[in-house]
C-alpha cells in the first residue's frame, strides 16, 4: 500500500474515531464524499473502528461498539455495558468480605484474589493486595469452619423452584439434630453467618413454634443444616402472602426468631442517626433537650439483647 494512501486511512480512521466518541453520527455517504472515497472505504473504516473496541474492551473494562441508527441514518457510538469494576469499588468489596468473616480462611483468600484478579488491571492488581494484605493474613474464620457455598447454591435452586426441603439440623439449645420439611423462601446474611428463612411443613412441628399463622418464616443458620435434600415436591405461596426480605430485614435483629411487635423507648445517647440506621422502621415520636422518644416495628427476641447492649442509653417505655 502506498505511503501516503496508508496515512490518508489512518487519519481518516482516526477522525471518524473522534467523531464518535465525541457523540456525532457519523454519515457514510457524507464521510465518503467529505474524503473523496467511497462508501465502502468508510464500511472497511467503521469495522476496523469495531475491531478496536471489542480488543479495548479487556482493557479498559467497558464495552463499546459502533450501531447504525435508522432514525438518525448514521453510525454512532453506544456502550453496552461495564465489565469491570473501579478500583475503589475491588478495594470496597475486598473490605466488606473480609469484614463479614463469613467463610473459610482457604475460601476467603481464594475469592479475593479471583475478584482481583478478574476485575482490576493489571497495573492495579499490587496495590489493592497491598492495601488488604495484613487483614488477610491475619484473618480469623469462625469457629464452625463449614464450607457450605455448594449448599447455599442449591439451596437457591430450591428457593427459585420452589421445591420442598428437607434438612437435618443441629440444634445448639439442646446440642440435638433434627429433621424438618421446609418451604425455602430466601438466604440471608447477618453478623458473621448466613442464614436461611424457611416455612415448617410439619403442623404438629409448627405449634411448638412462636410464629404460628404470622407471615414471618423460622430461620436456620445454612452452617448448621448437616444433610440436605431437595425434593420433588413443589409448593405454592399466594402472591399475598409471599415473604419479602426487605420488609423482614427491616425489623429482624441478631436473626432471632419471634413474634411481630412494637416497641417504644427513650433515647439519650449522642447519635440518634446510629439508632435509626439499626432500626430501619424506626421514627422519632418526641424529641425533648436531647432525648428521643422513639418507636419502631420489630421482628423477634434479638431486640431485647440489642436493647440491652446500649446501657443506660436506651429506657424501654413499651
Amino acid at each position: 500500500m502506498d505511503e501516503e494512501l496508508k496515512n490518508d486511512k489512518i487519519g481518516r480512521v482516526l477522525q471518524i474515531y473522534t467523531k464518535l466518541t465525541e457523540g456525532y453520527v457519523v454519515n457514510k455517504a457524507e464521510e465518503a464524499l467529505l474524503y473523496g472515497v467511497n462508501e465502502r472505504s468508510i464500511t472497511r473504516d467503521i469495522d476496523d473502528i469495531r475491531n478496536f473496541l471489542d480488543a479495548d474492551s479487556e482493557r479498559s473494562g467497558i464495552v463499546n461498539t459502533v450501531v447504525y441508527d435508522r432514525l438518525a441514518k448514521g453510525y454512532r457510538l453506544e456502550t453496552l455495558y461495564k465489565v469491570r469494576l473501579q478500583n475503589s469499588e475491588v478495594l470496597a468489596l475486598c473490605k466488606i468480605l473480609l469484614d463479614s468473616r463469613a467463610f473459610t480462611k482457604a475460601e476467603m483468600v481464594e475469592m479475593l484474589d479471583k475478584l482481583i484478579t478478574c476485575c482490576v488491571p493489571k497495573s492495579n492488581q499490587k496495590l489493592v493486595k497491598d492495601l488488604i494484605s495484613n487483614e488477610e493474613y491475619h484473618y480469623i474464620e469462625l469457629r464452625h469452619k463449614t464450607k457450605f457455598i455448594d449448599r447455599m447454591w442449591e439451596l437457591g435452586g430450591a428457593i427459585r423452584e420452589a421445591r420442598y426441603i428437607e434438612i437435618s439440623y443441629y440444634r445448639t439449645k439442646d446440642k440435638k439434630t433434627v429433621k424438618r420439611k421446609l418451604q425455602p423462601l430466601a438466604i440471608m446474611f447477618s453478623e458473621y453467618y448466613f442464614y436461611l428463612t424457611a416455612f415448617i411443613d410439619d403442623e404438629t412441628v409448627r405449634q411448638r413454634f412462636d410464629v404460628i399463622n404470622d407471615s414471618f418464616p423460622t430461620i436456620y443458620r445454612i452452617d448448621r443444616i448437616k444433610k440436605m435434600t431437595v425434593l420433588e415436591e413443589r409448593f405454592h405461596i399466594p402472591y399475598s402472602s409471599r415473604f419479602e426480605e426487605g420488609e423482614f430485614r427491616k425489623r429482624v435483629q441478631f436473626m432471632y426468631g419471634g413474634k411481630l411487635q412494637k416497641i417504644t423507648f427513650k433515647y439519650s445517647g449522642t447519635d440518634i442517626d446510629a439508632i435509626l440506621d439499626k432500626l430501619p422502621t424506626a421514627e422519632i415520636l418526641d424529641e425533648e433537650d436531647g432525648i428521643y422518644t422513639v418507636r419502631a416495628e420489630v421482628f423477634g427476641t434479638g431486640i431485647e439483647m440489642w436493647l440491652r447492649s446500649q446501657g443506660s442509653y436506651i429506657e424501654l417505655i413499651k
